[in-house]
């Protein structure tokens, strides 16, 4: 009895409730390991959604090929003409000749002293009426205060109306300079003053005036295969259906306007970088590296993937690669447009041989394209689904959340079961400590009575 009560000591209670608690955590610990399975498998998922949702952002720019520009136009001498085309634009050359430019009208005053200086001896306002000979008019009021060129200049400018004005120094003095804010023959302007302002009257018919004139108001003009064209700007937008062009300078000129994939080209190869990097996402989630390979242990990225052996992403990859390996339209394959895929499963694109099959059979090219896109966009939609519907790749995750989610409820259910185990269990293991400690108590007290007793005898 006495050394039964003797063992029980803290140390070896807590052992023992350690050894306890270790069985209790026991199926805790197997939950928490299928949690962590769970999670890195939702996590894979997540990372393939997140390329095929990038391939299908990609899908968008060959869904329509018609609105994206197939045509290039390039002039024969550079510095007279630029030019752009969009796809309306028909295939051809045209021949532009006799270029001039269109110009606004400007003219400028005799020398007047310095920009400061008064100009007249009147007071009160005075004015300044600008008529454009489209008809539109401006009266510009000048007080006494302001008369000066740099005044004058500064009121014009206020009004905002078809003509701006500045003040120019030359070594005799100073000049006001109008001109007119647009090009065009139509924004010619005359210039009527009154009292001191009169000395900048103007008037196209009109000779002897203190205005010069710089340059003439006047359209563009050019030959389009002999066929005269003007225009009141120096751009050209309506001459040529599909074409704009910019006439820089005099002189002549062709225009090519010409079959041009490039944009075409940069959509499709859009598209096969999100697809191979889809491919290869599925392929990383899905590999399997074997436990003796040398690389194994030494390379954490040498490791089989999450979902080695899932049908589902192995199926998604497939449908992928067969909606670009078997698409085929016009004759054409997808190699003929330089999209292959490798005996790895690797996606690749060469625009050269693409442009040179549009080049030959850019109808035919377009056909194929759609076909790929229907196809990829038909597989991308099974794996993210589409409105009122589940894709593939939503329904694996919902199944492992929801997994998850019963695992940790579990969790908290043994864990609270648990612990109060533990606390009934500590709390005899604190009646016994006590009853133990009681005992010894007794013990000792007993054994100096006994031994008291044995020396008087």
């Amino acid at each position: 009895m006495t050394s039964s009560v003797s063992s029980l000591g803290s140390s070896e209670i807590t052992s023992q409730i350690d050894t306890v608690e270790a069985r209790l955590d026991a199926p805790i610990t197997v939950l928490q390991n299928q949690e962590s399975a769970d999670k890195a498998t939702i996590s894979a998922w997540s990372s393939i959604q997140g390329t095929v949702s990038s391939l299908s952002t990609a899908l968008a720019g060959i869904s329509n090929l018609s609105t994206i520009n197939n045509r290039a136009a390039s002039t024969s001498t550079t510095g007279v003409v630029t030019a752009t085309a969009t796809n309306t634009a028909a295939v051809g050359q045209y021949s532009l000749t006799n270029v001039t430019l269109a110009k606004m009208q400007e003219i400028y005053s005799s020398t007047l002293g310095s920009g400061s200086a008064k100009i007249g001896s009147g007071s009160g306002a005075q004015s300044l009426t600008i008529s454009l000979k489209s008809g539109k008019s401006e009266t510009v009021s000048v007080g006494s205060g302001d008369m000066t060129l740099n005044g004058i200049a500064a009121a014009i400018n206020k009004v905002a109306g078809g003509v701006t004005a500045s003040v120019v120094g030359t070594a005799t003095g100073d000049r006001l300079v109008l001109q007119g804010s647009a090009t065009g023959s139509a924004q010619a302007f005359s210039v009527t003053g009154t009292g001191a302002l009169a000395q900048f009257d103007y008037s196209a018919s009109a000779t002897g005036g203190a205005m010069t004139v710089a340059q003439a108001a006047a359209n563009a003009a050019l030959k389009i295969n002999g066929v005269p064209v003007t225009e009141t700007g120096n751009t050209v937008t309506t001459a040529i259906p599909g074409v704009t062009l910019s006439l820089v300078s005099s002189g002549s000129t062709t225009v090519s306007v010409s079959s041009s994939p490039g944009g075409i080209a940069g959509a499709v190869d859009s598209v096969a970088t999100n697809l191979n990097a889809a491919i290869a996402e599925i392929a990383k989630q899905t590999a399997y590296v074997a436990a003796s390979s040398a690389s194994a242990s030494t390379s954490s990225s040498a490791k089989s993937g999450v979902l080695l052996g899932n049908y589902t992403a192995s199926d998604m990859s497939s449908q992928l690669l067969s909606a670009v390996t078997a698409a085929a339209a016009s004759g054409l394959s997808s190699n003929a447009i330089g999209l292959t895929v490798s005996s790895t499963g690797a996606v690749s694109f060469n625009s050269a041989t693409f442009s040179t099959a549009y080049a030959a059979n850019p109808t035919g090219v377009a056909a194929l394209v759609d076909q790929i896109h229907k196809n990829l966009a038909a597989a991308t939609t099974n794996a993210l689904g589409s409105a009122g519907s589940n894709g593939s790749i939503n329904a694996q995750t919902t199944s492992y959340n929801d997994d998850v989610t019963s695992i940790t409820s579990q969790i908290a259910q043994i864990t609270k079961q648990n612990n109060a185990q533990l606390k009934i269990l500590v709390d005899e293991y604190s009646i016994a400590e006590s009853a133990s400690t009681s005992a010894e108590t007794t013990q000792a007290y007993l054994s100096i009575f006994t031994s008291t007793g044995n020396s008087s005898g």
